[in-house]
């Protein structure tokens, strides 16, 4: 969320910004608002200024002996008229907020311009796609023809788009969730977390999936609860309204978890496979750091992301999300692609942002220079490192064998107990 300050102050900037997005705000609204709750804070400051004064003026009368009825009367009146302007201030307020929480982050000067995906540079390409001399199978038809996925029996538990594995598939997706979990807790500095998979909805406010997303998201009926969308939610929020020390900074964290999505506007779009799923498994990295080495972590984050699919020595490539892709609170965005074979082109498995303070505004974390008075607030960042299942439908694309089988990773084989090849199961 952006401050009131700093919107009225940097009108020109943030109209900018919202025309490189394509976005729209109530900024219009917002001045108006802004200039009536300057007045009522003027009028409250006036009418207490004055019930003070008069107020020593009756103690003064009372204690002579003399009569104060006029007074006191007239006191409760300018009372009368402080309560009424509270409540107007209240809701000139609430408007002010709502308004605030709808208008999306500025865009780094980095951030390329652009309207939508197809703006979006490419950064560098790594790893070479595979040459077949067949045409690829999908991974959909890869796992149902060694019977370690079944989408049929699964929308018969459930619906359409959730996945059902068996066998090899099921440890596959397991031994990716530990091998992504270990190489950035051990290598990449990153301490593991195992946090709630349901959260409310101050923790959805935020990181910013309410209210904007509300569409997007599970909730549990009854509840003020939802189904994570994914880690960065209770990860983030681990520290909401609290005041870090410098000393602390920054805090990296990794977490696990199944991600729950109803995936509102993507009808007819990925409706087999493992690409967009309702629910999935999805490891996540969270930064929380200083404001003035946010993006030097950035470049970092995206690096410890790039270094899983190097070591699986999956081809991929590095994308730039101009102003008009960029999400909602982000104010910039890597994204890494992977190469899917059978569709003969990169899909996003990961994306890497740097929110600077919008997200800790909505959900005050904030931190205290040493030797310095005040608090700041603090800058995070969160990338996937990875969407688990999305990697493994580009293991079996990107290793597939002329036989139906699919090799494994050597890097992955001593998760797997040593396989090396996924062949069919009975």
């Amino acid at each position: 969320m952006l401050g009131i300050k700093f919107v009225t102050q940097n009108m020109d900037g943030v109209k900018k910004a919202l025309s490189d997005r394509f976005e729209t705000a109530a900024l219009d609204t917002i001045e108006t608002c802004n200039k009536k709750r300057k007045n009522l804070l003027l009028q409250i400051e006036e009418l207490r200024h004055l019930r003070n004064m008069v107020s020593q003026d009756i103690a003064k009368i009372k204690k002579s002996g003399g009569e104060a009825k006029d007074l006191v009367n007239e006191m409760r009146e300018v009372s009368e008229k402080i309560k009424k302007i509270d409540i107007s201030l209240s809701e000139d307020e609430e408007q002010i907020k709502q308004i605030l929480m709808a208008i999306p982050n500025i865009p780094h000067p980095s951030v390329p311009l652009g309207k939508d995906d197809k703006d979006n540079p490419v950064k560098y390409k790594r790893g070479k796609p595979p040459k077949f001399d067949y045409n690829p199978l999908p991974h959909w038809t890869l796992g149902e023809n060694l019977n370690i996925f079944d989408f049929n029996r699964a929308s018969k538990i459930t619906g359409a788009r959730f996945p059902l594995y068996f066998g090899a598939g099921a440890r596959l997706e397991r031994a990716l969730m530990n091998f992504m979990l270990d190489t950035h807790t051990q290598n990449h500095g990153y301490k593991e977390v195992l946090p709630p998979f349901i959260v409310n909805s101050n923790s959805m406010t935020g990181t910013g999936q309410l209210p904007k997303f509300k569409e997007d998201l599970f909730k549990l009926e009854g509840w003020d609860y939802y189904m994570v969308p994914t880690a960065e939610v209770p990860v983030t929020n681990i520290h909401n309204n609290e005041i870090l020390d410098e000393a602390a900074l920054p805090i990296l964290y990794t977490a696990h978890t199944p991600c729950f999505r109803s995936e509102a506007g993507s009808y007819g779009k990925d409706t087999r496979g493992l690409i967009r799923q309702h629910q999935f498994n999805k490891v996540e990295l969270v930064k929380i750091t200083r404001p003035e080495t946010s993006y030097d972590e950035l470049e970092k984050l995206l690096a410890n992301a790039e270094t899983i699919l190097k070591l699986l020595k999956i081809p991929y490539r590095v994308i730039e999300l101009c102003t008009g892709d960029l999400g909602f609170s982000a104010a910039k965005t890597y994204d890494i692609e992977i190469w899917m074979p059978s569709q003969n082109l990169y899909r996003e498995i990961s994306s890497c942002s740097n929110f600077a303070d919008f997200q800790a505004r909505r959900a005050n974390i904030r931190f205290r220079r040493k030797g310095k008075k005040g608090t700041e607030f603090v800058h995070t960042l969160n990338g996937s490192g990875l969407a688990v299942g999305r990697t493994v439908a580009a293991i079996m694309e990107n290793f597939q064998q002329p036989d139906g089988s699919v090799l494994i990773p050597e890097i992955l084989r001593p998760y797997m107990g040593g396989m090396e090849k996924i062949s069919r199961e009975n």
